[in-house]
């Protein structure tokens, strides 16, 4: 049974554990044939001496305990040979995490010193041993029915960034949906969106395409232009992983779209069925330490205890069917026959941003990498979008709503924008709604920018800031 295919020199932990795995179930498999073909030899000389006399009953008896003895030795040698050669195999192979796992796991695999460090369908990986305990995490997008415990995760965790740093490498989680693509049921294409049944693109060289009919889906795909050229960039600086809430099925043809070849993803496929808590996404399931993970999502709730790590991307609304989703009344790009930017996307520019991360992380003076934190990188990075903006808001709290509570309030601070209560000759910006206002018709006096609060929006998504004059204030209708 094998649960891995060939695999880059610098594969994950994932990759690394299941290649273990193989090896340790294979070595137990060929330890059990032995010790049978033993038993069975054993079994057949007790009684081939019971038909002897009983005055050579003893020293039958004790011949067959010294033949035994020197079969027990051989078949001993020859399992921990069989280990040693497998994992030679892997270490060969460029194994990152287990790359000193002889080493590293001697003591563990002895079964009267053996931790459980994890199971495989109730099964202790390194001694054998049966168990129903429920404690650590599934890693069923491993291998089904893989639990690893907690200290061997840390172990795992530990050992893999060390490597990565060493590459100049860090992690990234991929969302799928409205982030790097939009599918949609084909039942569900309105009339003026049937053209693109013509237009889809073959199935037999997705590396050329971009909009793909999964019939056997009753699905229609839509990649978001620049995706390809934002994994190759991206691959170079992270360990990729793809964590969607859709199902593993459906995770499985998304990844085969993106990654039709398996050299950014291989077995790193995550999704909702992997999660250990319904309805929210969490690193508890992803093999990287927190302070070397960047989440890239356009649902920022999805990360209620990872905020510090996410990415909030704009969303890709290409279908009719996702603007209604999300309750815009427009009409989508689909619709409109068009589609982002490649080179002024939301792809394009967080891959920028990931850039600027990995730069002050690794190359900005400080600590050494193994002792910086990549969350602390982004907001580094994010604090630099509206540093010299100072900006008062009018209108755009509810009535004896505390303003600072606001999340317009908290984003424009966190853009490393400051901001007041009050308007003074400092103040850069006046974000409104309403042109009347006596905050409005002072920022037109003071010749201030006066936008709208999609600028700070805005600024958010696309991590730099935006020309004020694409974000007018509007006189209301009917004046």
């Amino acid at each position: 049974m094998s649960l891995v295919t060939d695999s880059p020199v610098n594969s994950s932990s994932s990759d690394d554990f299941a290649a273990f795995l193989d090896a340790e179930l294979e070595a137990n498999s060929a330890e059990s044939s032995l010790n049978e073909e033993a038993e069975d030899d054993n079994y057949k000389d007790e009684e081939a001496g019971d038909a002897e006399p009983e005055d050579e009953e003893a020293r039958d008896e004790e011949a067959e305990n010294e033949e035994a003895v020197g079969d027990n030795d051989l078949n001993g040698k020859r399992i921990k040979r069989y280990k040693v050669e497998k994992l030679e195999s892997i270490h060969e192979q460029g194994s990152t995490s287990y790359a000193t796992l002889e080493q590293q796991t001697e003591e563990s695999t002895k079964l009267d010193r053996c931790t459980h460090p994890g199971f495989f369908e109730e099964m202790c990986i390194y001694c054998g041993q049966r168990s129903d305990e429920a404690s650590g995490v599934t890693f069923g997008y491993i291998h089904k029915g893989l639990r690893l415990g907690n200290d061997e995760i840390v172990r795992l965790r530990n050992a893999d960034v060390k490597n990565l740093l060493r590459h100049r490498r860090l992690y990234l989680v991929l969302d799928l949906d409205h982030t790097l693509l939009n599918s949609i049921l084909l039942a569900h294409l309105t009339p003026d969106e049937d053209y693109l049944k013509s237009q889809a693109d073959s199935l037999q060289d997705v590396s050329k395409g971009s909009l793909f009919m999964l019939t056997f889906m009753h699905m229609m795909t839509k990649l978001r232009p620049f995706v390809r050229t934002f994994l190759k960039e991206a691959s170079q600086m992270f360990e990729m992983y793809i964590y969607t809430m859709g199902d593993r099925p459906y995770a499985l043809e998304m990844a085969k779209l993106l990654d039709p070849t398996g050299e950014y993803f291989s077995a790193k496929v995550i999704s909702r069925d992997d999660g250990t808590q319904r309805h929210q996404k969490g690193l508890d399931v992803v093999l990287g330490q927190e302070s070397a993970v960047l989440i890239l999502d356009d649902t920022e709730n999805a990360w209620v205890k990872h905020k510090d790590n996410l990415i909030l991307m704009e969303r890709y609304h290409f279908f009719a069917s996702s603007c209604y989703q999300f309750g815009y009344n427009c009409k989508s790009l689909s619709q409109l026959k068009s589609d982002e930017s490649e080179p002024d996307g939301a792809l394009a520019a967080v891959l920028k941003v990931l850039k600027r991360v990995h730069n002050i992380f690794f190359d900005e003076p400080g600590d050494d990498a193994a002792g910086k934190d990549v969350r602390q990188a982004l907001k580094t990075v994010r604090k630099q979008i509206l540093k010299d903006c100072k900006i008062v808001f009018s209108r755009v709290f509810p009535t004896k709503f505390p303003a600072e509570s606001h999340h317009l309030w908290k984003m424009a601070e966190q853009l490393g924008a400051k901001c007041l209560t009050e308007h003074d000759s400092s103040v850069t910006h006046v974000v409104s709604t309403d042109v009347g206002t006596e905050k409005s018709r002072w920022a037109v006096k003071e010749n201030k920018f006066l936008v709208h609060p999609q600028w700070i929006e805005a600024a958010n998504f696309l991590w730099q800031k935006q020309p004020e004059e694409n974000f007018p204030v509007k006189l209301p209708k009917g004046e």
